[in-house]
């Protein structure tokens, strides 16, 4: 299971650098051609509206799994290390049954519903922009069971 922790998040991790590199590259253009020509490119603007929203959920998966995101220990640094164990397992929990309900059932309805909405400027469907709800929320999923085990096994 290590290993494909390791492999996901390095897809993932090449997938958000993809995304930055790309959106870098559409802004300046959109600033280029909005101040030297005056002319604006919707599509650019776009484009990059939607990549930043991938680059957040997609990033939000990679820190969950990373272990790396915030979180309010002020209960758990107080009670002894047995009941702080059994927190962070009833917080996995939580977290994994928040993105199997919200994020991959409501995410994929969602997502299956805009797949007939057409964007204006890119002639894509919306729902292929929603589509990062529920694969963002796979990932915190396979994240929250990984870290199930390895609570269970006292790893972390």
């Amino acid at each position: 299971m290590d290993t494909i922790k390791n492999i996901l998040n390095k897809i993932i991790e090449l997938f958000c650098i993809g995304i930055m590199g790309i959106m870098t590259l559409l802004v300046s253009w959109q600033v280029f051609t909005r101040y030297f020509f005056n002319k604006p490119s919707a599509i650019t603007e776009q484009l990059s509206q939607y990549l930043f929203v991938w680059l957040v959920l997609y990033g939000a998966a990679y820190v969950f799994g990373k272990r790396e995101h915030m979180k309010i220990s002020f209960i758990r640094d107080r009670v002894p290390n047995k009941i702080g164990i059994l927190f962070d397992f009833i917080q996995e929990i939580i977290i994994a049954f928040f993105a199997l309900s919200i994020m991959v059932y409501g995410g994929f309805l969602s997502t299956m519903r805009q797949m007939v909405q057409m964007d204006a400027s890119l002639q894509i469907p919306i729902g292929v922009v929603y589509s990062a709800i529920p694969i963002s929320g796979v990932f915190i999923i396979f994240y929250s069971l990984y870290n199930l085990i390895n609570i269970s096994k006292k790893k972390i």
